[in-house]
């Protein structure tokens, strides 16, 4: 094995005292050390490749510099894995390390993948969720930071969601402002709340949809249900909803999926987006911007909620159970037709 690069070696090869490497090194201030000095330690060490003992830091600190990260679904979910990469980003930042733990829905998965995390001493842990919702954390050491990524905690654990009111009302209002009164709605029957265990988003979602269309006097003219979002459902739901109701000039979709399959069903009865009827939707998934034409869908901005998490991690000042939203910016596309008034 390769000999460990200790402050003894850089020490040597600087021509300084261990003291004064130590000094240098961990930015102490005041340290009367001249400017000379301190750039040969810090070519010293970096021609060793000198890095501190991780032990001897979190004794002398008080911090082991290591955040776990504990996922059900999201490092195995490709267009959620951008948490991943701003939490990585935000820890790099602070010159943390993240360890990562992927449970599913397993309890005892999860349980020893917070055992693990706690053995190493972390300064937190981050619960992230790939499907938005409240969960109750396990017990664990009640001085420990937690913050809940993509979701809420039942105990008011700080937490980072997507701003859904706001997508939800932008989105409604960009189909309103181009003269539609005839609108659809695809994924849900209730314009009202959701139970958080099964989403804590969704019912902001819709909220701010149906604020939008009550304060401009706008019904939804028909609306079409499924349990699942997938395309599939989208397709069903589109051609049950166009039987009813052909007159619509807009459809409102729940996410991208859905949106997808309606796509397809309006291909098969020979009627043209947005010519024949306008699409807008959320999520903003990859798939979005290579649909033709390309979808106006509001995005979940997953990768900067992996860095406001880690932020309100490592970088608390005292915000206690603060819920932090984030924007979600709606992508302006093709698949919008204003209408003649």
């Amino acid at each position: 094995m390769t000999k460990r690069v200790t402050m003894a070696d850089v020490a040597e090869r600087a021509g300084v005292s261990k003291t004064a490497v130590s000094l240098v090194l961990n930015d102490r201030p005041n340290t009367r050390l001249s400017e000379d000095v301190a750039d040969r330690v810090r070519a010293a060490a970096a021609a060793l490749d000198y890095r501190p003992n991780p032990a001897a830091r979190t004794l002398r600190k008080g911090t082991s510099q290591i955040v776990g990260f504990i996922s059900d679904e999201v490092t195995i979910t490709r267009y959620a894995s951008a948490m991943i990469r701003g939490a990585l980003d935000a820890a790099q930042q602070r010159e943390h390390t993240v360890l990562i733990a992927e449970t599913g829905i397993d309890r005892s998965r999860r349980d020893r993948a917070i055992q693990t995390m706690l053995d190493q001493r972390p300064d937190g842990l981050i619960f992230a969720l790939m499907g938005a919702r409240q969960i109750d954390v396990p017990e664990i050491p009640a001085d420990l930071p937690v913050v809940i990524l993509n979701g809420i905690s039942s105990a008011g654990h700080p937490g980072v969601l997507p701003a859904e009111f706001c997508a939800g009302s932008e989105i409604a209002e960009t189909l309103v402002a181009a003269g539609h009164r005839r609108i659809g709605l695809i994924g849900t029957t209730s314009l009202g709340p959701v139970d958080p265990r099964v989403s804590a988003t969704i019912g902001d979602r819709m909220a701010g949809v149906g604020a939008v269309l009550a304060r401009t006097g706008v019904p939804v003219v028909g609306v079409a249900a499924g349990l699942e979002w997938e395309p599939q459902t989208g397709h069903r739901m589109t051609h049950q909803l166009l039987d009813g109701h052909p007159d619509l000039t807009a459809l409102i979709c729940l996410n991208d999926r859905l949106a997808f399959g309606a796509y397809q069903a309006l291909q098969e009865r020979g009627q043209r987006i947005p010519d024949d009827l306008s699409i807008v939707s959320f999520d903003d998934e990859e798939i979005a911007s290579y649909l033709r034409p390309q979808l106006t869908t509001a995005r979940i901005p997953y990768e900067q909620m992996g860095r406001e998490a880690m932020a309100m991690l490592l970088d608390p000042a005292g915000e206690g159970s603060a819920l932090r939203r984030v924007a979600m910016p709606v992508q302006y596309r093709k698949s919008v037709r204003p209408l003649q008034p």
